[in-house]
């Protein structure tokens, strides 16, 4: 099923997506707090319009770990090496803004901001030591994300956590979709729009490092929680590689969609 976080009249549900309305969930806990309780989604007979409604980022992770390079086209385009392990960093929570909100940055910050569309995978279980052969087993669902990226922050300060962790520089959404509704998360579209024009078209299939490779491998470094979530990395098409170069500016609109999961827009804005 399709869960959504909302808002309406400034109370925020959790509800299960049904074409143009969703069913209210049965709970006050927010969604990482529902993924943590290993509750099944039950619905009430309350059915709210989708148009009526504001989406919220669907959920707000406690650790957000992110692969980089994780494409090998994507690697070359900017002249990297392709990597022989997973190249992890983190993403602050605080960079989380949902569908429709404004990527927004200061432009004596950075001038060079660049657009990632990724799939997320959402951890559904305490995940520690997981083998890679059990690691599906451990993934709640799958979300839509932007991982977006200050190139000049990124190449003056040698390492990212300043360029990928920007406040609002990690939109999510529409939707988390629950594991059981995505068969094969290496058998999935990405495309990223910028301006209606076309940037990235590819398939998760293309990933260097699998899905129950990075959980196995991530797990035993880190605890990974119900409702952390791993950003697997992004295919070629983005803004650095372009000759010229193209970065997103005041008025620029970016969309990321994922076949079978949904699409987040956003907006973006200089400050």
């Amino acid at each position: 099923m399709k869960l959504v976080s909302y808002l309406l009249n400034d109370i925020p549900y959790i509800g299960i997506l049904e074409g143009d309305e969703i069913a209210r969930v049965d709970t006050q806990l927010s969604m990482r707090e529902f993924i943590a309780s290993g509750q099944a989604p039950m619905s009430t007979d309350t059915h709210d319009p989708l148009d009526a409604v504001t989406l919220l980022p669907p959920l707000m992770p406690e650790k957000i770990l992110a692969i980089g390079r994780n494409y090998v086209e994507h690697a070359r385009e900017l002249n990297n090496e392709v990597p022989s392990q997973p190249l992890v960093f983190a993403v602050m929570p605080s960079a989380i803004i949902g569908t429709g909100d404004t990527i927004e940055w200061e432009n004596d910050l950075t001038s060079q901001v660049d657009w990632e569309g990724e799939l997320a995978v959402i951890i559904g279980k305490t995940a520690r030591r997981v083998a890679e052969a059990d690691a599906l087993d451990y993934v709640y669902g799958y979300t839509v994300a932007n991982d977006v990226s200050a190139r000049d922050l990124q190449s003056n300060d040698k390492q990212w956590v300043r360029a990928k962790g920007l406040d609002t520089f990690c939109p999510i959404g529409p939707c988390v979709v629950t594991a059981d509704e995505i068969p094969d998360p290496h058998d999935l579209t990405i495309i990223t729009t910028m301006d209606n024009q076309e940037k990235q078209n590819s398939s998760t299939a293309n990933m260097i490092f699998k899905i129950p490779f990075l959980i196995e491998y991530l797990s035993r470094a880190f605890t990974l929680n119900p409702g952390d979530m791993i950003l697997t990395g992004t295919p070629s098409g983005v803004g650095k590689a372009m000759k010229p170069p193209q970065f997103l500016t005041t008025g620029s609109v970016v969309s990321i969609e994922i076949g079978g999961i949904g699409k987040i827009t956003n907006s973006c804005k200089e400050i």
